[in-house]
């Protein structure tokens, strides 16, 4: 049931066919038109007395519908062509022998999907050579990776962002002096321009600020992850988010169901409880085949007895945790503000509903609330609670929007640092420490100051 808690919709459906497929004992509820046509399910039988498990050794009875790595995995959905389909279509193109084609695919399958290859040559020729049996050479490996660099997007092949940046500006022609310039910084001042430390890249190319703001200008334009640039058909792997929730409003009403999406009802197969009943009241005794059989029957049939109980159990708990939070962040349902959101953290839905705080943590995991203001992920739900200067709570979430403002709204050539947002936060009421500022500002993935200088 904990495993079964941790999944969202969409996994809960590839983990309802599989135990249908493994368990012949289990099927899909019919509707009540057909059930009304077949009529009851058959009585329980006992079999404490007709089946001595005494007589059937334990490994001929056991069984496990469970493999070692039963675990929840992503689902993620591909449409169109890959990245990787496509180089391999322009590499078809190419007029080459077969050696060289084998190298070149041969790279091309080492190449991650941000268009980098990551691995290094000599980790590439020592497995050609484990894998294949084949001793390739350094510059032979070089040769084919230059000629995959030639391929479309500009920069893929690449082994660090400074090289993709520079592959995608030698594919223009005729550099502009702004583009001449921002190659220049990039061969030779490259570790000064990741640090943002820009008089001294002027300095030493004798450089103004114009002609440095037009060179940086053309740096932004160009793509640090070129495998995002080719998107024919949407073929980016992106979660395929179902929400578990439906929260509707009306009239200052909220409504909570489970989307059951296409998880179907499941029941026990009359067909084995009728045979489990025959064989239970025919005469004479059975024999040790039958037994075997019987026990066989027996356990795929508790198997699925747990397993439509564990979904049941699953979808109360997620009912009940999910009403409490609704109830909690009633304000916030009903109005779709961040700002009306209360501090929350996960032992105060578990004092509401009696739960275990790792069990509130299990429903909370990967599972989303489709509302009237877009689907949320439950985790951006739970904030931490933070008191102003008058006793009153506020969540962390109202922090983090002052804290963006106030970065939006700096002067870029002199941004805020850690402290000085600490102290514009001080002003506002709210008692933080600048190590909590820095911890708020990380999370919003904002860098330091000096990293967000800008000209």
């Amino acid at each position: 049931m904990i495993k079964l808690l941790e999944l969202p919709t969409l996994q809960l459906e590839q983990r309802v066919k599989q135990e249908i497929e493994e368990n012949p004992v289990l099927e899909e509820q019919q509707t009540s038109e057909e059930a009304a046509e077949e009529g009851g399910m058959p009585k329980e039988v006992s079999m404490e007395e007709y089946l001595k498990e005494a007589d059937t050794p334990a490994y001929k009875s056991y069984v496990n519908n469970h493999s070692r790595d039963d675990k929840a995995r992503q689902v993620v959905l591909f449409e169109g062509m890959s990245m990787h389909e496509y180089l391999m279509e322009q590499l078809s193109y190419r007029e080459m022998d077969e050696e060289k084609f084998d190298i070149a695919r041969y790279i091309i399958g080492n190449i991650d999907d941000d268009g980098y290859l990551r691995l290094d040559l000599q980790s590439i020729s020592d497995d050609i050579a484990f894998n294949y049996g084949k001793e390739i050479d350094i510059p032979e490996l070089e040769e084919g990776l230059r000629m995959v660099q030639t391929l479309e997007p500009p920069g893929v092949g690449a082994r660090d962002i400074r090289e993709c940046l520079l592959l995608q500006l030698d594919r223009r022609v005729g550099l502009t002096p702004a583009q001449a310039l921002a190659k220049k910084i990039l061969e030779s001042c490259f570790t000064e321009f990741t640090k943002k430390h820009f008089e001294k890249i002027m300095s030493r190319l004798g450089i103004d600020e114009e002609q440095f703001r037009a060179a940086i200008e053309e740096i932004q334009r160009l793509s640090p992850k070129p495998g995002n640039l080719y998107n024919e058909g949407g073929n980016v792997a992106a979660p395929y988010v179902i929400p578990d929730f439906i929260l509707d409003e009306q009239d200052g009403e909220l409504t909570l169901r489970l989307n059951s999406y296409n998880v179907p009802e499941l029941k026990i197969n009359r067909k084995y409880a009728d045979m489990i009943r025959q064989m239970a009241h025919s005469s004479g005794r059975p024999s040790q085949e039958d037994k075997e059989a019987l026990q066989f029957v027996k356990n795929k049939i508790d198997s699925a007895k747990w397993f439509i109980s564990a979904i049941k159990q699953r979808q109360d708990t997620l009912m009940r945790t999910m009403q409490s939070i609704v109830d909690y962040q009633r304000e916030y349902f009903l109005d779709g503000s961040e700002s009306k959101l209360r501090p929350m953290i996960l032992k105060d839905i578990a004092d509401m509903t009696g739960l275990d705080v790792s069990t509130i943590s299990r429903v909370v995991n990967s599972k989303y609330v489709q509302t009237g203001f877009g689907v949320i992920s439950l985790k951006q739900l739970f904030s931490e609670a933070m008191q102003t200067d008058s006793g009153e709570e506020v969540s962390s979430y109202e922090i983090k929007n002052i804290l963006s403002e106030c970065i939006d709204g700096e002067d870029k050539r002199k941004p805020l640092t850690d402290e000085a947002l600490m102290e514009i936060l001080n002003d506002k009421g709210y008692r933080i420490a600048r190590r909590t500022v820095a911890k708020y500002r990380e999370m919003l993935g904002i860098p330091v100051a000096r990293l967000r200088k800008e000209l």
